[in-house]
């Protein structure tokens, strides 16, 4: 049996305690007693930070340690905000407008999310009494797509509960779910069976048991209906968290599964801004412009074109970086964080860096995949309904977000040139799968190949007895520049992380055994334990509190919230404890 795991705490264990506790430790053993490392407080008062990484981790982590009075700067080799950046398409405004606005991906900030709305709540913006959080508008329904069946508008928060409990959850998820059509009444019975499970299931169950099973397995997908397979098990999975239910972790789905359906039902206070929002502009518009001109005026210097390639250690410290482009070549401070993408920092892991900290060496079995978005510019405006698309069951996991509609202003009269009234932006999360129109994946298609058959998927499902879609409307499309093509071969710079079977016990926490090293990014141990901006977020926010704990700085530490949980199902996680300890199986299942 696997030992449990236990959860990333909201009240960051300092190294300065660990030490502190060994010493106990091996004080009552009757061993020799190993003295904590001096810190060495550099001449320049121990204050200056620089960090790698200028995406949601990097902005936030300077941030935090900015307003605390440390001197950041942050280097970047591509463009501050990362992948949740907006980006102008180029050439394409005229006559005084702006260029039309493209994207790695639609952003959508769930109710759960609790550090990103706080953060931006803290960036002020022009005429708003809560800064860019004031950007953030409700989105009140969804429209889902089946193929060869009309499409469903549904409210996307269920809300109206008078309290949760196990049977008002279990009908409120097959209400929700029951909409799938062929989906035979006793699986729709196990698929909210085994949700309830989650609910109750213990905290060592979850790092013990559900950590180290797939989710296909936990929802017994073998065997069961293509409607249960399909939509359910695959579908719900792809679409929401860009994974393969065949391989992710399925205590990560449940996580996210769990605070999806609670910021849902409207009961849990602090979410406070229903199940979906999305900005009101082009991101960098609403919120990374307005964060950067913050930070700057925080005192934050911004190397762009800087890439951290190598960090030396001397002493078990971290005495300079090495850096390509942008910089002078060598980068010499106090603390350095690595706020960069998993598979770019994998690279800093230099041998004497794993001899100090043997448990950063799993960060090089952590795996990525693709998750990309593609726009399309309109002349017509669709008769979609406003709010987000799933179009469940497409080969290529589509989903879609109508964006103009959303936005403040005219958007021809501020983008493009004058005849461009929509932008329809779509996610596509699975690149591994064959089309329906080329009969290959999305790797394997050209960049014109992969436009078409976004659009011919998209069409197929939604424009069953609508006609919302129309291809004579389409002015151009932009897909995502990560994604290039050398030699016929598609090539992604910017992939995402995945959360796959037992790969919590290769994450970082934020801290390292180096005392002045420190690791932020959605690969870093978090409660939303997913690769979002919100776990980006959090991160950023542990690993200036680890830095603070290193430093012995007396002052506040960033705030981090656990994910809520519903006390009612308290009694029956502990009961569920008692049982995993004992080698009991759930509650449940027994």
């Amino acid at each position: 049996m696997n030992r449990p795991r236990p959860e990333p705490s909201s009240h960051p264990i300092s190294r300065r305690t660990v030490l502190r506790g060994s010493l106990i430790a091996a004080a009552a053993a009757g061993l020799p007693a190993v003295s904590p490392p001096v810190r060495a407080v550099a001449a320049g008062g121990g204050r200056s930070v620089a960090v790698f990484g200028g995406g949601v981790s990097g902005l936030t982590a300077a941030h935090e340690l900015s307003e605390r009075g440390y001197q950041v700067t942050v280097y970047e080799p591509v463009a501050l905000g990362g992948k949740a950046r907006s980006m102008s398409v180029p050439g394409t405004g005229a006559g005084g407008r702006l260029d039309l606005p493209g994207e790695h991906g639609f952003r959508f900030f769930p109710g759960c999310y609790q550090h990103i709305p706080e953060t931006m709540s803290r960036i002020p913006f022009p005429g708003n009494a809560r800064g860019v959080a004031d950007n953030l508008v409700r989105v009140q329904a969804a429209t889902v797509a089946f193929r060869d069946l009309p499409p469903v508008v549904t409210p996307v928060e269920v809300g109206g509960l008078a309290e949760i409990t196990p049977e008002t959850l279990r009908t409120t998820l097959a209400a929700a779910v029951g909409l799938i059509p062929r989906l035979p009444p006793q699986e729709l019975a196990l698929f909210t069976q085994k949700m309830l499970r989650w609910f109750t299931s213990s905290t060592e169950r979850r790092f013990g048991e559900w950590e180290y099973r797939s989710w296909a397995q936990v929802m017994e997908a073998d065997g069961k209906s293509d409607a249960y397979r399909e939509y359910l098990v695959n579908a719900l999975t792809r679409i929401t968290v860009a994974a393969k239910p065949y391989r992710s972790s399925a205590r990560t789905i449940g996580t996210i599964g769990e605070a999806l359906v609670l910021a849902g039902t409207g009961l849990v206070p602090q979410y406070g801004g229903g199940v979906d929002r999305i900005l009101n502009r082009p991101t960098n518009e609403a919120w990374i412009d307005p964060w950067v001109a913050h930070l700057r005026g925080l005192g934050v210097r911004f190397e762009l074109g800087a890439k951290a390639i190598g960090l030396e250690l001397d002493n078990g410290r971290i005495t300079s970086a090495r850096v390509s482009g942008g910089a002078d070549g060598r980068v010499d401070a106090d603390w350095y964080i690595c706020a960069m993408p998993v598979e770019r920092a994998v690279p800093l892991l230099s041998d004497d860096i794993l001899d100090a900290d043997p448990r950063l060496a799993g960060m090089r079995d952590l795996e990525v995949d693709w998750m990309v978005g593609i726009q399309y510019y309109l002349t017509r405006p669709t008769d979609l309904p406003e709010g987000h698309i799933a179009a469940l069951g497409t080969p290529w996991a589509l989903t879609a977000l109508r964006q103009a509609a959303m936005w403040v202003g005219d958007f021809a009269s501020r983008y493009g040139d004058g005849s461009v009234v929509e932008c329809l932006s779509v996610d596509v999360s699975d690149w591994d799968t064959p089309g329906i129109v080329f009969g290959k994946s999305a790797k394997d298609c050209t960049k014109d190949e992969v436009a078409q058959e976004v659009w011919a998927q998209l069409s197929a499902w939604l424009n069953n007895s609508t006609g919302w879609l129309r291809e004579d409307d389409i002015h151009s499309w932009f897909l995502d520049p990560g994604v290039h093509w050398t030699g016929g071969a598609a090539t992604n710079d910017t992939p995402l992380l995945v959360n796959t079977i037992g790969s919590w016990d290769n994450r970082p926490e934020a801290a390292t055994a180096i005392p002045n090293l420190f690791f932020a990014g959605d690969h870093v141990r978090t409660h939303i334990d997913l690769a979002t901006m919100e776990g980006a977020n959090e991160s950023g926010r542990a690993a200036a509190n680890a830095l603070l704990d290193a430093a012995g700085d007396p002052g506040s530490r960033a705030p981090i919230y656990p994910l809520y949980a519903p006390p009612v199902f308290e009694p029956l996680k502990a009961l569920d404890a008692d049982r995993y300890r004992a080698g009991l199986p759930h509650l449940l299942d027994a």
